[in-house]
């Protein structure tokens, strides 16, 4: 792609990412109907609208989650029914590549799987990239760096819109920090994406401004800021 971003052609996948995937490749993962489907719940804690225009979603929100339920939304959320709770509220970013972004494969990156997830649970404990579940290494490909057998820096995979994949779960221990680890990382799940035919593309907290600096180092350009809400159903 062109330094100019993502196109016209990829607002409407890019705008509704985790709609895309669990209507598309994720489909495998998703439980809900037409107008509202979430990740299975071991995989992922998205939830995604089709479209908040049609007024039957708030509906379909309850018989997916049930009443009483907690759950996160992103995008432009409309004011919520009566009864209905807002928790907390907090902003992102999106991030997609640019013809800046040079992807190389990594010689020290190792494949994560299902053995691992216990060491990939706690270094996400202990950093906080954002959610990560038992299940979350199935939606794509995983790899870690290990100094002295021990997993100490981690990338991957997580949404799937068609033409995109997102690189998630970006984190270090903090006695490994500065060196480097999780952009080479970064760059390794970026290069296997594009010899894959798809483009990378990354969220991050708004105010998670050193990821993001860094990010757009390695050749990744700010495309959208989006809001997450966290809700309870009456």
């Amino acid at each position: 792609m062109t330094d100019t971003l993502a196109s016209h052609l990829d607002a409407d996948v890019l705008d509704n990412a985790a709609w895309n995937a669990l209507e598309g490749r994720h489909a495998r993962f998703a439980e809900g109907d037409d107008l509202v489907r979430r990740y299975q719940i071991d995989v992922a804690p998205f939830v995604a609208v089709r479209t908040w225009e049609d007024p039957r979603i708030w509906d379909s929100l309850t018989a997916l989650v049930g009443s009483g339920g907690q759950i996160s939304l992103s995008g432009e959320v409309p004011a919520l029914p009566v009864e209905w709770e807002e928790l907390w509220r907090g902003g992102g970013v999106q991030l997609v590549e640019t013809d800046r972004l040079t992807p190389a494969p990594d010689a020290e990156a190792v494949l994560l799987g299902e053995a691992d997830v216990p060491e990939m649970l706690a270094l996400i404990s202990r950093n906080r990239p954002g959610p990560f579940l038992p299940r979350t290494y199935e939606l794509g490909r995983y790899v870690g760096i290990r100094r002295d057998g021990r997993l100490v820096a981690m990338a991957g995979e997580r949404l799937k819109p068609d033409g995109w994949t997102e690189i998630s779960a970006v984190a270090t221990d903090d006695a490994h920090r500065r060196q480097g680890l999780a952009s080479r990382l970064v760059l390794d799940v970026a290069f296997h994406i594009q010899q894959r035919g798809d483009r990378a593309f990354m969220h991050a907290a708004a105010t998670n401004v050193g990821a993001i600096g860094t990010y757009e180092r390695l050749g990744f350009a700010l495309r959208t800021h989006t809001t997450f809400v966290g809700v309870r159903l009456p």
